[in-house]
């Protein structure tokens, strides 16, 4: 999986749980919760989705990688080249 991939899977994760959510204009390197207004249930949804859709089983200790896009997708992309 490329960088480019997991971040496309992010992003789809993320307009699942926030269908509204503009990511055009958001960064890759900005709080997510913050910038997309996301509650705990929103971002544990959020978290749950990118592991069912990659495929890759990702630990609670893992979630703060997932706090920004280019984190979380820096993360699957090293994840899925180790397993």
């Amino acid at each position: 999986m490329t960088p480019r991939q997991a971040q496309e899977i992010i992003e789809d994760a993320l307009l699942r749980v926030v269908p509204d959510a503009d990511l055009a204009g958001l960064a890759t390197d900005a709080d997510v919760r913050e910038v997309l207004e996301m509650d705990s249930l929103d971002f544990l949804g959020y978290v749950e989705t990118l592991s069912a859709t990659s495929g890759l089983r990702i630990e609670e200790d893992d979630y703060p990688a997932f706090t920004t896009v280019a984190g979380g997708a820096g993360f699957l992309a090293a994840r899925a080249e180790t397993g």
